[in-house]
């Protein structure tokens, strides 16, 4: 089983700029879903429909500012390295770049 629960600093380069915070990871006693939340420039959106296969994450958000609109969201989890995409939609796939907190 992967360990892929932890905080994550992240950076999103999105058509707004750089948008940075934190990223928490809760993985189920099965390790196959998760849930948490993310908190950033943008405010706290918390993650919905949290999936584990393997070291790929997958989840969904909702975000509100500057337009409501559903996230979908993917990443893989590289010891403490996460890459990842968040599809907007029309506004098109931005990459996720994030690393976790050491305790």
């Amino acid at each position: 089983m992967s360990n892929v629960g932890g905080t994550y600093d992240f950076v999103v380069n999105s058509p707004m700029g750089e948008q940075k915070g934190t990223m928490i990871v809760v993985p189920d006693d099965s390790g196959t879903s998760f849930t948490g939340s993310l908190n950033g420039s943008l405010g706290a959106m918390d993650i919905n429909d949290g999936t584990i296969s393997g070291n790929t994450l997958s989840w969904k958000m909702k975000m509100s500012m500057p337009l409501p609109m559903t996230l979908d969201c993917e990443a893989t989890v590289d010891g403490d390295d996460v890459t990842g995409t968040i599809d907007a939609g029309m506004m098109g796939k931005m990459p996720l770049t994030a690393k976790r907190q050491q305790a």
